[in-house]
């Protein structure tokens, strides 16, 4: 090789591979420091896409999970006015059943339909009850997406508590003023369509629990999956980072005999 003083061709190569070992030791430096194995979107472009994707997804799972949870809260309530209602029923068929007796005087069943009348406009505040100002009972269903893509959905019947077919209404009919106005047979039919609402309430709580575990377990797998492409592993980076330190060390002490390897030129000048 000759000798020349222009071109440090050695120095020249020391100094690339200096800025290459360098620079992989930022980038190792980086991803300790963020935890993240994609600092920038070059280190991985279709990694990065697809951890974004899984990312918003997981994010998605939980706020299905918050919406599941709220749904079974509004059946939770729901089933509560159910269960005071069936007891305010049952407590109806005791007074009718009193009200049947001979030996009751006019004074008697007086006392006993101002019970009734009380307890009937208790049924009717019941049916009137609301869930953060969604109404427990009516004509309308509720649909809720039990999947993050909403795809799957889980539908919260219609109970309309005051209807005379389906419901209590013959007994909250304004039409009905006293214990006389009604038979053990209303009052029975009654208490069994009260029943039937909390059996189906009781079957959609079910549904909505299996739904939640579901998302539950989605959203740790989608999780997993972002963490295994995004994340990185810092037993692995922790060892590049010490190689990469070692390389700038040797590297900047090589650059540096480099520089003074062409100094042997000024010996030949003597």
């Amino acid at each position: 090789m000759s000798v020349v003083i222009n071109t440090n061709f050695a120095a020249i190569s020391a100094s690339n591979n200096l800025a290459a070992s360098n620079g992989m030791l930022q980038k190792s430096l980086n991803r300790l420091s963020s935890g993240s194995k994609i600092v920038n979107p070059a280190d991985d472009a279709g990694g990065l896409a697809v951890a974004m994707k899984l990312s918003a997804a997981a994010r998605r799972q939980g706020a299905v999970a918050s919406n599941i949870g709220n749904s079974v809260s509004f059946l939770q309530t729901q089933d509560g006015a159910l269960k005071v209602t069936g007891k305010i029923l049952t407590r109806m068929s005791e007074l009718k059943t009193l009200y049947g007796d001979p030996t009751k005087n006019s004074t008697d069943l007086a006392n006993y339909d101002s019970e009734f009348l009380a307890l009937q406009a208790q049924l009717t505040a019941t049916a009137g009850e609301t869930f953060n100002s969604v109404a427990l009972f009516g004509t309308s269903t509720l649909s809720v997406a039990v999947t993050e893509d909403g795809a799957t959905a889980v539908t919260i019947g219609a109970r309309n508590l005051t209807s005379t077919s389906t419901g209590v209404g013959v007994i909250t009919s304004t039409s009905v003023t006293a214990l006389s106005g009604i038979t053990v047979a209303n009052l029975t039919t009654a208490i069994e369509r009260v029943a039937t609402f909390r059996a189906t309430n009781g079957s959609e709580q079910s549904r909505f629990g299996f739904a939640s575990e579901l998302v539950t377990v989605n959203k740790a797998n989608l999780e997993a999956a972002t963490s295994r492409i995004a994340d990185v592993d810092v037993a692995e980076e922790s060892t590049q980072l010490a190689r990469y330190n070692i390389l700038v060390q040797a590297g900047t002490a090589m650059l540096s005999q480099a520089n003074q390897s062409s100094q042997i030129a000024l010996k030949l000048l003597q």
